[in-house]
């Protein structure tokens, strides 16, 4: 069985960094066409023509934001030292008089886990450059912040809107950023509240956000930060997400206090964050327990509705004299961690009732579905080939056929790649094949999991 593809046009994409970096760039997204979000490079005096037209009040209220914040945004370069080229670019404002920038861990993530091969500047909108480093950085919220190097002059900062200040739905947001590399821009948008499901809050910005812009602040009327610019929608229009200011706030006090910046690879921080990571994520899935789904006298775990998306489909055509039926669900909890994405939970399941095939037909068809299943077999550069266990269990009122597959992370020891496939072998034609996917877990904790998930099957025999 190889987990299907979700029939509902909204989940055909998943979020996005609205970072700069180039398309063949590996485990990052590749720029998307621009958007039509308003650019702060509008000359004013050319605003009357023959026919005055007088100015909205939202093209007032942007002109005065880029007025406001364009000489605190900088747009972040990572540059190869021995070439000098440019690898990848996004956003960035200052946050302390001292040269204190924030901006996305995946416009810095080279900087921190390959220092020896590339170095960081900062360029303001007048086309001043300088040279960054690194101090801190958050995986989990996908936040960094950088320092400058040589500046003499105070640095012009943006302030953060107060965390007592709430926000109001339909209030109005101004998204600023270098999208593309080719100029300053003010995106004009909405707060729609916070992104349901999602395992770190994000907020839902109704407005555009585009490579180059990750990083970014997102401000209020007033010009104070409540968010910072980092993933988009591919699948739809004007669906972008911010990081709510606080957690920026929290990093800012903890690199203020490094001795030191970060000056070589950054893998064991990484690792200690991600550990972290996938600790909060099997403490939340084991505390919501499973909510059943019926297929016919079968019951299958689906994720809590609060922690997870599901789709499904029904009857196959492709499939003649088979009730095929299909469900998968997937956690709103990726994180980048450099070049890649781990810590998503995925879940799939595919239900069979073949009443006119016989028993011989079904077993072939039923076993070939289990043992078509996609694994890591030759290992790559970030993880090794899959190791698997086979047995059968009967965990619970239901017996199955389990194999448990691990793959290590090369640099980040302690944590795997984990997938549990399972299939019922107590009818001779009809079955139901599960598969669970965790990125990023502790060996212990994906144990935890995985007799979480088998235990919650069930077969539920007619009256």
């Amino acid at each position: 069985m190889t987990p299907p593809a979700p029939t509902t046009p909204a989940s055909a994409s998943a979020a996005r960094p609205a970072s700069g970096l180039p398309p063949v760039a590996p485990g990052l997204a590749a720029p998307s066409s621009p958007g039509g979000e308003a650019t702060g490079s509008a000359d004013p005096s050319t605003a009357g023509a023959a026919v005055p037209v007088p100015a909205t009040a939202l093209s007032r209220d942007a002109r005065r934001i880029y007025e406001l914040s364009r000489d605190k945004l900088v747009q972040i370069r990572t540059l190869l030292r021995n070439a000098d080229t440019q690898a990848s670019i996004g956003s960035g404002f200052f946050v302390s008089a001292d040269g204190l920038i924030v901006t996305n861990f995946h416009v810095a993530s080279q900087l921190a886990l390959e220092p020896e091969r590339y170095r960081g500047v900062y360029v303001t909108m007048e086309g001043q450059e300088g040279e960054v480093e690194l101090l801190a950085f958050d995986v989990q919220h996908d936040l960094a912040v950088l320092r400058t190097k040589a500046r003499t002059a105070a640095a012009p900062v943006l302030s953060f809107r107060p965390a007592t200040e709430a926000l109001a739905q339909g209030e109005r947001i101004y998204s600023l950023g270098n999208p593309l590399d080719i100029g300053f821009a003010v995106t004009e948008g909405t707060y729609n509240g916070l992104v349901r499901r999602s395992f770190y809050p994000r907020i839902f910005f109704g407005g555009t956000l585009n490579p180059g812009m990750s990083g970014g602040p997102a401000v209020d009327d007033a010009g104070r930060v409540l968010g910072i610019n980092v993933a988009k929608r591919l699948d739809g229009e004007q669906v972008s997400f911010l990081i709510p200011a606080e957690f920026a706030q929290a990093l800012v006090q903890r690199a203020a206090a490094a001795a030191e910046p970060i000056t070589q690879p950054a893998y064991g921080e990484m690792t200690r964050q991600l550990t972290g990571h996938q600790q909060l994520l099997t403490d939340r899935f084991l505390k919501a327990p499973f909510r059943e789904q019926r297929h016919g006298n079968y019951r299958v775990p689906v994720p809590d509705d609060a922690l997870a998306r599901c789709w499904g489909s029904g009857r196959d055509p492709a499939f003649p004299g088979l009730n095929l039926e299909r469900t998968q669900c997937r956690a709103d909890s990726d994180v980048v961690a450099g070049d890649f994405n781990t810590g998503a939970v995925r879940l799939a399941y595919e239900t069979y009732n073949a009443p006119t095939l016989g028993a011989a037909r079904f077993g072939r068809m039923y076993s070939h579905s289990f043992a078509n299943e996609q694994f890591l077999r030759r290992g790559n550069r970030q993880q090794t080939a899959v190791d698997c266990s086979e047995r059968y269990v009967n965990p619970g009122s239901l017996p199955m056929r389990v194999v448990i597959c691990m793959s290590a992370y090369r640099k980040l020891p302690g944590l795997y790649t984990m997938t549990v496939l399972a299939a019922s072998t107590n009818q001779p034609t009809q079955g139901v094949l599960g598969r669970l996917d965790v990125q990023g877990i502790a060996f212990d904790n994906g144990m935890k999991l995985a007799s979480h998930y088998l235990k919650a099957f069930r077969w539920e025999a007619a009256p």
